[in-house]
């Protein structure tokens, strides 16, 4: 199915399947592509953010269940926190989901650094790319990749041929974005499939 997302300066993507098959300006592709059901996103189109402290995040932290919030909050835990926890297998494999689910919600389609199970299932099956990192960034690891104290790494702009992977952010353009944070997100599309939509 060929889906044209636009934001609200009019730029927009066609996507069909994984790929990104057009951009451009909406009327103009909305013309080209008369069968393409359109999605209408507020703020902007962006390719997103690689997230660099991905073992960090979904390794080292533990992402409590919304039934657990009583009790541990809501907030990823690490370092001596996790002490008292016992985690085992299955809760570190329901945290990483969780973390996933919440680096999307940030606008992340990608993360930095070699992750072992089964946080790397986790990110498989949404499609997130993993890409090689040297070393452990600098730093603090945030779910937020604006909130790390260090320059966030965005994929190249989408463009005919790219994956389409990308995130729209609910603000007027990249200096609200910076000050405001990745938390405006709206949308995150991975590999052509809507993996989050803020409610």
């Amino acid at each position: 199915m060929l889906t044209i997302h636009a934001d609200s300066r009019g730029h927009a993507l066609v996507v069909e399947g994984e790929r990104v098959v057009g951009t451009g300006v909406l009327g103009e592709l909305a013309d080209g592509y008369p069968r393409a059901r359109v999605r209408r996103w507020p703020g902007i189109l962006t390719p997103g953010f690689v997230n660099l402290h991905g073992p960090e995040l979904l390794e080292e932290a533990y992402h409590p269940d919304p039934r657990e919030a009583g009790e541990l909050g809501t907030e990823p835990l690490s370092g001596d926190a996790l002490a008292p926890l016992a985690l085992d297998d299955v809760r570190w494999g329901g945290s990483a989901r969780r973390g996933v689910q919440r680096m999307l919600a940030h606008g992340t389609v990608a993360v930095a650094g070699a992750l072992g199970r089964p946080a790397a299932d986790a990110v498989r099956r949404t499609g997130l790319d993993v890409l090689p990192r040297t070393g452990r960034p600098g730093g603090v690891p945030s779910l937020d990749p604006l909130a790390c104290g260090i320059p966030p790494e965005v994929p190249a702009p989408r463009e005919r041929g790219s994956v389409a992977s990308f995130a729209v952010f609910d603000v007027a353009d990249e200096g609200e974005l910076a000050e405001r944070g990745a938390s405006t997100c709206v949308a995150t599309v991975i590999r052509g499939r809507l993996l989050y939509r803020r409610r």
